[in-house]
């Protein structure tokens, strides 16, 4: 059992490992003073009393739901039973919600019974990254690759996001998960919808979530022949995935890949390769746009084929690459070869911050904006979850992949 400097050692020990803070710093002990730990029992009385004693009258309390969904509802009863939350509180929910429309829409019954809708914070930690933001402005705040940005330039775009850590202590949560429903329909699906979408109105949250809905709307039903999806398998020293969950006959996936289309103007006949997987050889999120080759070589066909490709990487390292087409220098003809054109945001940017810190801040503007009452990094569900006649369009992505999805899912893996 934690108490209260139990807990302010333990994130004191974080802050220094991760935030790249002195252990003596005066900002530090000052922050530390502020925490307190209270342990509540979600299904039961125990610890609410405690909890109501610490609350702070007049202040705007933030509740960040980081439990199972199944608790909810427990959650949200009793923080207005005890007198916790009053009409200025948030509540803070991430993924997974719900593993289809109807339970996404049983969810957000649950939640209303308790809140109001500008109450709840539907959100993907992922729009809090700085990189994941700058996609917004690499789009639209440079005329060089609007012109191209469309299926008759863009052969293909792919995003990966790869991760080296296996499951770890999550295995219960991730084998009813899976990769589909942990990270493709929404960490994907988010930055799908920023590097497809068409220019908003104005840089504001309704904005810009409308332009994410049209990309939903227009996405195709994935063919079952499009997926691919796997477990990683023991090694020399660790255990595989189904060792992990500790669940013999698992079929459930921790890597899946995908072929998407987009019906649209603007991307009509382009795939979008989607990737996604635990226990991969490297870790890497990037965003990778190829374009089409140039529609006639000069050189002839000993200067082989080129085409340039902008990698967005959006960790580690994050930065941006373009990749050019030169002349190798030297005698012996026409050489061509392919050059990147490479920038980090950590050495363009000197006090852009490193992958670690960068995740720390990520979590405090989180934090921040929902106690401000902003929707920046709201989930595109909290777009249409008040209007029921589109609530389809938030989980319609799950529906049109998930369709695919299940037939593959009764396959062994």
């Amino acid at each position: 059992e934690m108490d209260d400097d139990g807990f302010r050692d333990q994130a004191s020990k974080a802050i220094v490992e991760f935030g790249k803070v002195r252990k003596n710093d005066p900002n530090l002990a000052r922050f530390l003073a502020l925490l307190g730990y209270v342990s509540i029992d979600a299904k039961g009385e125990g610890g609410w009393k405690e909890l109501r004693k610490r609350m702070r009258d007049g202040m705007v309390h933030a509740f960040y739901f980081s439990v199972a969904p199944s608790l909810f509802g427990d959650l949200a009863e009793r923080l207005h039973s005890h007198g916790i939350a009053d009409v200025d509180s948030r509540i803070v929910v991430e993924k997974p919600f719900g593993r289809d429309l109807e339970s996404a829409r049983a969810l957000n019954r649950i939640l209303a019974q308790h809140f109001d809708e500008h109450q709840i914070y539907r959100i993907d930690h992922y729009l809090g990254k700085e990189t994941v933001q700058n996609l917004m402005a690499v789009r639209f705040a440079n005329i060089l690759f609007e012109p191209l940005w469309n299926a008759q330039y863009v052969d293909h775009i792919q995003i990966t996001v790869a991760e080296t850590v296996d499951v770890g202590g999550r295995g219960g949560y991730y084998d009813k998960s899976g990769a589909m429903r942990d990270m493709v329909q929404n960490h994907l699906m988010q930055l799908l919808c920023l590097i497809a979408m068409e220019p908003p109105a104005r840089f504001e949250p309704d904005s810009v979530r409308d332009e994410k809905l049209k990309v939903i709307r227009a996405l195709d039903p994935v063919d079952y022949h499009h997926i691919v999806r796997g477990q990683y398998d023991a090694d020399d020293d660790q255990p595989g995935y189904r060792a992990h969950v500790e669940n013999p006959r698992s079929t459930t996936e921790s890597f899946v890949a995908m072929k998407c289309h987009i019906s649209n103007w603007r991307w009509a006949g382009t795939p979008f390769y989607l990737r996604t997987g635990k226990k991969l050889r490297a870790r890497a999120s990037e965003i990778a746009v190829v374009f089409k080759d140039a529609p006639h070589s000069i050189f002839g066909p000993e200067a082989g084929t080129h085409r340039n490709v902008l990698a967005i990487r959006l960790q580690p390292n994050e930065g941006m690459t373009l990749g050019v087409t030169i002349k190798e220098p030297g005698p012996g003809g026409m050489r061509l070869v392919d050059v990147p054109l490479d920038m980090s945001f950590a050495e363009a940017l000197q006090n852009a911050a490193s992958s670690t810190v960068g995740e720390l801040r990520n979590a405090e503007q989180i934090s921040a904006q929902a106690l401000q009452g902003k929707a920046d990094v709201r989930d595109v569900t909290d777009a249409v979850m008040n209007a029921q006649q589109n609530l389809q369009a938030a989980i319609a992505i799950r529906d049109k992949i998930v369709t695919a999805f299940l037939e593959i899912s009764r396959m062994q893996i």
